[in-house]
């Protein structure tokens, strides 16, 4: 990162943080219009980051180039400047380091905003909701007709996004000596809440982690590791990965057994013909389970089970397909303190940046009912 950028993004955090740490209400003299707009901005920030994102990156360049307009925002437009690269290379990675909602690479990365056309009234792309959309092209416009003070709106944003982000640091529950029914009871109710925010299909991949932290090194896991879970947006053929968790020996770091985690996703032949692809070029994976919450698609069935013969005859490799509850249900029978699953369970809550602040607050709401 150009180290005057960062500098400018490092001062302007810490001048909201002196403001905005330990507080709940944003300080600021803008006009309550502008105020309105921002809050809208910051009411849809984790629902849509990526308008967040190019508002952040608007404001930003606005105040490190004060002459640009910033609605032109790609370069192909005449007097234009590149809006994503600006974001990919300073707002995003910025964004991420304070734990604000984030893109996984630039806001410019969705139809609603890449448009070749300036962010002005007559702005096409499908921007949801209305307000969200009118908010959006009145903060650019006002910042242009110098109604809005760029760095005004920028601390303002900053604020609301400290004060949002540190009121999701709450406390999580950590029920002791509940039984493994009760627990396959509280996980089912924890996954299949209906949540507004994204990330639920997270959660059941977190409880598979958590068991297997538990076991990991015991039984059959002895002289073999559990590898740190990747980012949720993390495409395997990306990082390396095989599945969802993976599992390698601790001489050699190969793989041998790999878990991938559906969420109400029927297991079908696709499925398992993707999970066979990733097998086949890892001749040390002895075991691949394919977890769902979901039952195996029956129109499938005789497909998958010829499927998992196949795997078994060329590679070697054990294909097995289960439910995610079972799972579990069948593991925690093996461990002597299912508090300590718990214990594991919640400190992924905490860290994983996928688990918004509704999953953890149903969490303890479902843990009061107990």
């Amino acid at each position: 990162m150009n180290d005057s950028i960062k500098q400018f993004l490092d001062s302007a955090y810490e001048q909201a943080m002196t403001k905005a740490s330990g507080q709940k209400i944003i300080s600021s003299s803008l006009p309550q219009e502008l105020k309105d707009l921002l809050d809208c901005v910051l009411d849809y920030a984790e629902t849509a980051k990526a308008v967040m994102t190019v508002v952040m990156t608007s404001l930003v360049y606005k105040c490190l180039n004060p002459a640009q307009d910033i609605r032109k925002h790609q370069q192909s437009i005449e007097g234009g400047y590149s809006g994503r690269t600006f974001d990919s290379k300073y707002i995003t990675p910025f964004l991420k380091e304070k734990k604000f909602p984030a893109m996984a690479e630039s806001g410019w990365l969705t139809r609603s905003l890449e448009q070749k056309v300036p962010y002005d009234c007559n702005y096409t792309g499908a921007i949801t909701p209305k307000k969200l959309k009118s908010a959006f092209l009145n903060i650019l416009d006002y910042t242009e007709n110098n109604i809005g003070d760029a760095q005004a709106m920028l601390d303002y944003l900053l604020q609301g996004l400290i004060i949002i982000r540190d009121s999701h640091n709450i406390l999580l529950a950590r029920p002791q000596n509940l039984t493994i029914t009760s627990i396959i009871h509280l996980l089912d109710l924890h996954f299949h809440t209906k949540y507004k925010a994204e990330g639920a299909s997270r959660l059941p991949v977190l409880a598979i982690y958590a068991i297997y932290e538990c076991i990991i090194g015991e039984l059959r896991y002895k002289n073999k590791e559990l590898l740190p879970l990747e980012s949720h947006t993390s495409a395997d053929t990306r990082s390396g990965r095989i599945a969802d968790i993976d599992i390698v020996y601790t001489n050699t770091q190969q793989t041998c057994e790999a878990i991938e985690v559906k969420f109400d996703i029927p297991i079908n032949h696709n499925i398992v013909e993707t999970a066979i692809e990733k097998i086949q070029p890892v001749p040390t994976v002895e075991r691949y389970y394919i977890l769902s919450t979901s039952p195996i698609a029956e129109v499938d069935k005789n497909t998958i089970e010829t499927d998992i013969q196949r795997v078994k005859n060329t590679h070697g490799c054990q294909l097995i397909i289960n439910g995610i509850l079972p799972t579990l249900k069948y593991y925690l029978r093996l461990v002597d303190d299912t508090g300590i699953f718990i214990n594991r369970y919640v400190d992924l809550l905490e860290t994983d940046e996928a688990v918004k602040f509704e999953h953890k607050t149903t969490w303890n709401n479902l843990i009061s009912k107990i």
